[in-house]
């Protein structure tokens, strides 16, 4: 049985704690939190300036590198290595420039970015704020190679070899 001095006791309690936390700041209260705050995941606050294409998860690989491909700052590859050493694509960042949502998923707006998308196995699907997820191409395996543009991109560098050898020997000569 609670006497009514005990319930004015609570009642006064109640009130301080909900003054001392309207006065404290929401920084001040996340870090009083047995975990704290958590930092906010790459891209899903939708403020930075890449939108994210994930293609494989990041505990596949132990250690990351970016790698600018085509004009720098548009389009970055984020390679991630193995524990067996083999490096792989995890990700890819398409600046903001080169691409816009439409309807949940990632539209192309330059050639760049375009070819990024086709080359991926499967459309872009919205996830969070900047970061999309999507299949990698496909794997081809070692029966069906060399394939058509295998063999004719082999085809083109040993003609530039022949060129390339053409022109140094009449340069002597």
């Amino acid at each position: 049985m609670t006497i009514d001095k005990q319930k004015e006791a609570g009642k006064k309690n109640i009130k301080k704690a909900q003054r001392r936390r309207r006065e404290t700041t929401p920084r001040k209260r996340a870090l009083t939190q047995p975990g704290g705050r958590r930092q906010a995941k790459p891209g899903t606050k939708g403020e930075g300036g890449y939108f994210r294409i994930v293609v494989r998860t990041k505990d596949e690989f132990t250690t990351f590198r970016y790698q600018d491909v085509g004009e720098k700052g548009h389009i970055l590859r984020l390679a991630g290595k193995r524990s067996n050493g083999s490096w792989d694509t995890q990700a890819w960042l398409l600046g903001k420039n080169d691409a816009h949502i439409k309807d949940s998923t990632l539209v192309a707006d330059t050639n760049d970015a375009k070819r990024v998308i086709k080359a991926l196995g499967s459309k872009p699907m919205h996830v969070k704020g900047d970061v999309f997820k999507a299949k990698d191409r496909r794997n081809i395996p070692e029966s069906e190679k060399p394939t058509r543009l295998q063999r004719k991109a082999r085809l083109k560098n040993i003609k530039k070899a022949q060129q390339a050898r053409r022109t140094r020997t009449a340069q002597k000569g």
